[in-house]
């Protein structure tokens, strides 16, 4: 598909943004809007997903008739199947007229399914039928009724996963996922973000008629950085939290901070953290592996520090206090130095009280006033050589992230790169009382 094309799809539609992930998206929904193959939308939450089944309806032939877009995770599980394929009179309690569902009443035009992962499977074997045969029955009635819809669903669950553990089947899932269309997160577009940015701060200055806020450099660099969990939907609703509530026009990386915004390119322990989500489908998923993984870069992490803070702390301590064993003998203050090379067939008893020099080297005795010779007295911590366990490393880490974040779990969880519920279970089964 040509670029002009693509832009006029994106002037019509109010899609802001040039990376190359999101023009694939729109060629591939413009390529196949004139067929009546199924398509199946991947994404994040707030990626956008409701644009392009709009742009599919829009180009396709089935343009002029009706379209419908259904949540699917809002409709209340006992009356699903009563909106999606009509009921008859008295079948149910409140069924107090025939009713014609979605599928009766946008035939001949398009259904957009979203959050289709979230249907019941009993409905989801009603939806296979329709699918494969364009027949369906409404609940209380007998009778077979034909239509003729297009199908766009959209997701944002791990269906690999989802049909693994018997939420979903996996010939609905075939049948649905004839074109998969997955959109890119907010984070992987680069400059679209500012972009983004600028056209919400417009839009908002517009409607309430105040001056725009706009960024300076390093906050654009900020924004560039954190990792917008909410995507587009958590973008717009900063950019119109800042427009109205903050005094300054000129939006710094102070103020972006008081708002959550944060970089989150690095971990404390320097770690890099982007790029430990897997990619289902352009989607990001997590997993305990996942988490596993992480915890064991950071306890490899820390052992290696407490292993060069010993080493550092032991060469310390022999430079404070040197104890020779070979290669030296007794001197007294008038005595000249001897070469430590030579080797005696005799080694004689070494006073404490006498000083003694080794390689041109001069030690003081015991007994010696460390005052007059400028040495300082050190008191050195003992330090427990019995290695920490992984649990109690693992507990002292959320512990101090804890207490960092003054008990916030979200932000702690957010700071050790694992869920809340995560962090929650750790609580629990750590006894912590923070």
């Amino acid at each position: 598909m040509d670029d002009k094309t693509i832009q006029q799809v994106k002037q019509r539609y109010g899609i802001v943004g040039n990376y190359e992930g999101l023009n694939r998206c729109i060629d591939i929904a413009i390529q196949v809007a004139p067929t009546d193959l199924s398509v199946l939308i991947y994404g994040e939450n707030g990626v956008g997903k409701e644009v392009l089944p709009r742009v599919i309806h829009d180009n396709s032939t089935r343009k002029h008739n009706k379209y419908f877009a259904i949540n699917c995770g809002s409709l209340p599980e006992g009356t699903i199947d009563s909106e999606l394929f009509g009921h008859k009179k008295g079948s149910f309690t409140g069924a107090l007229d025939d009713r014609e569902g979605y599928f009766g009443v946008a035939n001949k035009g398009t259904l957009f399914l979203d959050e289709v992962g979230e249907l019941p499977l009993a409905t989801q074997a009603r939806l296979l039928r329709v699918l494969e045969t364009g027949e369906y029955i409404r609940v209380g009635e007998s009778e077979v009724r034909k239509t003729d819809v297009r199908i766009v669903a959209a997701t944002n669950v791990n269906m690999q996963k989802a049909i693994r553990e018997g939420r979903f089947r996996e010939d609905l899932y075939y049948r649905l996922n004839t074109i998969p269309i997955s959109i890119p997160p907010l984070r992987e577009r680069g400059r679209d973000i500012e972009l983004l940015f600028r056209k919400f701060a417009y839009d908002i200055s517009e409607k309430y008629h105040i001056e725009p806020v706009r960024l300076t450099e390093d906050a654009r660099v900020l924004l560039l950085k954190y990792k917008w969990p909410g995507n587009i939907r958590q973008l717009r609703n900063l950019v119109d939290q800042i427009s109205i509530i903050s005094k300054e026009r000129e939006i710094t990386p102070e103020i972006l901070k008081s708002y959550e915004v944060t970089d989150d390119s690095m971990g404390e322990t320097g770690l890099v953290l982007h790029g430990q989500n897997r990619e289902v489908h352009g989607q990001s998923q997590h997993s305990y592996e996942q988490e596993r993984d992480m915890l064991f870069q950071l306890l490899s992490s820390i052992g290696k520090e407490v292993k060069d803070l010993k080493e550092l702390v032991h060469n310390n301590m022999e430079h404070l206090h040197p104890a020779p064993q070979e290669n030296y003998r007794i001197v007294e203050e008038d005595m000249p130095e001897i070469d430590a090379s030579v080797q005696y067939a005799h080694q004689p008893v070494i006073r404490q009280s006498q000083p003694y020099v080794v390689n041109g080297q001069r030690y003081p005795s015991q007994n010696e006033n460390y005052a007059n010779h400028n040495i300082q007295e050190v008191d050195i911590e003992p330090i427990d050589e019995a290695p920490m366990s992984n649990r109690e490393l693992m507990r002292k880490n959320i512990i101090e992230t804890l207490k960092r974040n003054n008990g916030n779990r979200k932000k702690t969880a957010s700071e050790l790169d694992i869920s809340e519920r995560t962090l929650y279970r750790k609580i629990k089964e750590y006894g912590l009382e923070i």
